[in-house]
């Protein structure tokens, strides 16, 4: 027999013995309830209702009185004129925010973990911070006032320097910049905050040895800070992949405008469109699940490469 074949009898004791440490500390699985109910009823009681996109749904039928019509939903989309648009436009966006946007955070929690004074320090942190809590409906009107073409600041700064004026909500070259730019001042203080807790672990007797090694900041950054986070990188690098096609929905949708819908309708945005505006549920469910689907194999293929190549992954 294989080595690698588990015996009925030892499954039976690993399981027993599973229920053995849970009990001696039952008080954490407690803890744990209220999440794994959150995630039963919320994440994964839906995927019931994904056979949808399957089916020609009717309110009154019900789901499983509704016809079975296959992959017709799905054929529907695939041969849409809106289907490359779509797609490019969310990726195009998605692949933005990850090369400028997801290294930002890491970058300034390298640069705020060299500050010494603590009370400066403390001042930049809530400051960054403060963005990623405004709501996004605020956010968006934020964004419309400093870029309004007659009196927002940056055009108003910008005719001071003898520049144009530019409407940038209503031209199309401008949405995609925009949008990763305004990404990088919400998100960056907040992002940062997972990797200033893996620079805060560093043992401090690294620094004293490069200090009297005569290393320099950037020295200590290069050598010692970037190899500790790292790790930890990869693993938000691997959660990044797996959202790849969920640009956030309301964020672009609120930013959309009539002269800029060829670039800022993305899924997400045309499936709230056709799903929920228009009614048609099973062809939103059908595009909302091959999103998924997308998502799911990013993650899978990108987590596998993390592991061959720097042998850490989310398993």
């Amino acid at each position: 027999m294989s080595s690698n074949v588990v015996s009925p009898s030892a499954s039976r004791q690993h399981r027993r013995g599973f229920f053995e440490r849970a009990s001696r500390a039952w008080q954490l699985y407690l803890f744990l309830l209220p999440t794994l109910i959150y995630f039963v009823l919320f994440h994964y009681g839906p995927l019931y209702g994904a056979q949808i996109a399957f089916r020609d749904y009717l309110g009154a039928l019900g789901i499983w009185g509704s016809p079975w019509v296959g992959l017709t939903n799905f054929q529907r989309f695939f041969e849409s004129s809106l289907f490359v648009s779509l797609l490019w436009n969310t990726l195009s966006l998605s692949l933005l925010m990850l090369v400028f946007s997801f290294p930002m955070p890491v970058i300034f929690a390298l640069m705020l973990n060299q500050i010494g004074n603590q009370g400066y320090k403390r001042l930049v942190q809530t400051v960054s911070y403060a963005p990623h809590f405004i709501s996004m409906v605020v956010f968006v009107g934020i964004m419309f006032l400093f870029t309004s073409p007659s009196a927002g600041i940056i055009n108003i700064f910008m005719s001071k320097l003898g520049l144009p004026r530019i409407s940038y909500m209503a031209n199309l070259a401008w949405f995609r910049p925009v949008y990763v730019l305004s990404d990088i001042w919400q998100e960056t203080g907040w992002a940062a905050i997972i990797y200033l807790a893996a620079l805060s672990g560093i043992n401090p007797e690294l620094y004293e040895a490069a200090t009297i090694d005569g290393a320099t900041k950037f020295q200590k950054i290069l050598h010692i800070d970037i190899p500790a986070i790292l790790p930890t990188v990869t693993i938000m690098l691997v959660l990044r992949a797996g959202t790849i096609m969920s640009v956030g929905f309301e964020k672009a949708f609120l930013m959309q405008t009539a002269l800029n819908l060829d670039y800022s309708e993305i899924i997400s945005t045309y499936v709230y469109k056709v799903g929920l505006l228009g009614a048609q549920f099973s062809f939103g469910s059908a595009v909302g699940l091959f999103n998924s689907v997308v998502n799911l194999i990013l993650l899978l293929v990108v987590n596998r490469v993390a592991r061959t190549i720097g042998e850490t992954s989310l398993w």
